[in-house]
């Protein structure tokens, strides 16, 4: 199970409305003040994610859930999405090739392979999407901000 936390948005008959920020790169890693990746994350913007999960106790806005999704779905969905439009890309090329032996013939095969890779992969992804299996679910939630109070120690033993 791949876990995420998020960020109630609105919850209104038994669905939520939660945002998650998309973190493009690891922020625990021991070499992140030398690393490339994460300078390269930080110019570019900071994008957010919304999306409806169903849950059957009342949320409160600003209130963080954890979020759940099985890793058997998202790797189905990688499959699809990047296998489909490269198996037809060589597929197609090595057909096209095979029959009109051009290599011009091979590239317009491969194109077509490609994009009719990409068109299946558009076609089949909305109809999985509606799979229980493949919906994230609420794991845990935590308390509402109103609930949550710091005290701060030191305040309290100044005179």
């Amino acid at each position: 199970m791949i876990k995420e936390w998020a960020t109630v948005v609105s919850w209104h008959n038994g669905n939520a409305l939660v945002e998650c920020d998309v973190k493009a790169s690891c922020s625990s890693c021991a070499s992140r003040a030398s690393c490339g990746s994460r300078v390269l994350n930080k110019l570019g913007p900071q994008i957010t994610h919304t999306i409806a999960v169903p849950s059957a106790e009342p949320l409160v806005v600003g209130q963080k859930v954890e979020l759940g999704i099985a890793e058997s779905s998202l790797l189905g969905s990688a499959v699809l999405v990047y296998m489909s439009p490269l198996l037809g890309l060589f597929v197609m090329g090595a057909v096209f090739q095979t029959l009109f032996s051009q290599d011009l013939a091979a590239l317009c095969g491969a194109v077509l392979g490609g994009v009719g890779g990409f068109l299946l992969a558009r076609g089949l992804s909305p109809k999985l999407a509606t799979r229980s299996e493949w919906q994230p679910i609420i794991l845990s939630v935590g308390l509402p901000p109103d609930l949550v109070r710091v005290d701060d120690a030191s305040a309290e033993s100044r005179p």
